[in-house]
């Protein structure tokens, strides 16, 4: 099968699992079509010849494809079981549709149609074959385009030509990269890693937001209304206040490309107590630590100001900018680059407003940079993914991997 059937053929496979993640859920996976997802890929990896590969309770799977040069770096690929949870349907349909510059109609039923008065960045692949969805959920390239790319990948690379191959597939990367942090690296040893994961054709990612969630608790006093005078204080009131000390502007709607922001997202009380939730984000780590601060000074301050009530805050980081392991190995960057360069691929260098499983790898040591999968508008119901960049995704990954075995060395 050519390198072009076969990486439909992944994605529509693995398409067809519903692995959307389910943020109300604690557990890891947060949803069954994960696991049936990984124990999918784990029975693949196996048929591929690869070793140690292991599934494990969470959804986690891993395995290494062995290579017979043992002065090649070890290179690691890691993408994402879950889709996003958008409020749309859990249930993927892809088709491939022939753009000829005219509108597509992803759903003739529901008379749901991509336009390109409203999405021109379609215009440039006329007369190519696109994958999109039926309008009614995402696509799901976010990752599994990714998936297929690396599943392709495994059953193309001849041992000769490499150092080991690591892989890595991991659940809710959606809701707070949770597989990524609980991957095990004594099954993940590679000197660098990359995710591919969203970013049109081109696009390269080196930097990600530095991130924290931040969760602040107030406490008020309730009273009957006839008797609430100096008595009563009201934990909605309180919280209001803490939002109304930050700047309006500093927001994501209201910020773009290294700009940081606070988001305050959520906001459940009663008559006695109240929790706000926020999102901090700033890719400059001195920002990002004077924006965890500034959360605590307004906590401090709306203490102050209600005496008889009781402010706590608690802040815990999500996930680091990648960009500062990076400075201290680069052979990633440089094969990466050297890879898109040798296939004519002009590079696009994104700060990444958002964060991956690499960012994750990264702040625990693997450096990770992050490049396309080719598709545009992700977690959006007018995802499609361009099969000529689909394939070029590929073809970077391969690419990478025979440059590491013959202009890298193992440090």
């Amino acid at each position: 099968m050519d390198v072009r059937k076969e990486l439909i053929s992944r994605f529509f496979r693995y398409a067809a699992i519903d692995s959307q993640s389910n943020g109300s859920e604690q557990s890891l996976p947060s949803s069954p079509g994960q696991a049936a997802l990984a124990a999918l890929l784990a029975d693949e990896m196996r048929a591929l010849g690869l070793q140690d590969v292991l599934v494990d309770a969470r959804a986690i799977v891993t395995g290494v494809k062995r290579g017979s040069r043992p002065d090649a770096p070890s290179i690691g690929f890691i993408a994402h079981l879950d889709t996003v949870d958008v409020g749309l349907s859990p249930v993927i349909s892809p088709q491939i549709l022939r753009f000829e510059g005219k509108n597509l109609c992803l759903n003739a039923a529901e008379d749901i149609w991509l336009r390109v008065a409203e999405h021109p960045e379609i215009r440039p692949w006329m007369g190519e074959d696109i994958i999109v969805g039926d309008g009614t959920s995402v696509l799901g390239a976010d990752n599994k385009a990714a998936i297929a790319v690396i599943m392709t990948l495994l059953g193309r690379l001849d041992q000769q030509e490499l150092g080991d191959v690591f892989v890595a597939f991991v659940p809710d990367e959606e809701i707070g990269l949770r597989g990524a942090k609980a991957l095990d690296l004594a099954r993940f040893p590679c000197d660098f890693a990359y995710t591919i994961d969203c970013c049109e054709l081109g696009e390269v990612a080196l930097e990600t937001f530095n991130a924290a969630s931040a969760e602040i608790a107030f406490t008020g006093v309730s009273a009957h209304p006839m008797s609430a005078k100096g008595t009563l204080v009201n934990p909605l009131t309180m919280a209001m206040d803490f939002i109304s000390h930050f700047e309006r502007n500093d927001t994501p709607e209201n910020t773009a490309g290294r700009q940081g922001f606070f988001w305050f997202k959520d906001l459940v009380a009663n008559d006695s107590e109240a929790t706000l939730t926020c999102l901090i984000r700033d890719f400059d780590t001195e920002g990002f630590d004077q924006r965890k601060r500034g959360i605590a000074e307004v906590a401090e301050r709306i203490q102050l100001d209600y005496p008889t009530g009781n402010v706590h805050h608690q802040i815990t980081d999500t996930y680091r900018n990648i960009a500062t392991s990076l400075v201290h190995d680069d052979r990633a960057v440089a094969l990466l680059f050297q890879a898109m360069g040798e296939l004519g691929i002009e590079k696009k260098l994104i700060s990444m407003r958002g964060g991956t499983d690499g960012a994750v790898l990264s702040a625990r040591g693997v450096p990770t940079p992050n490049f396309f999968t080719g598709a545009h508008n992700f977690h959006s119901r007018f995802e499609f993914l361009p099969v000529p960049a689909f394939e070029q995704s590929f073809e970077v990954a391969l690419g990478i991997c025979r440059l590491a075995a013959v202009i890298c060395a193992r440090s």
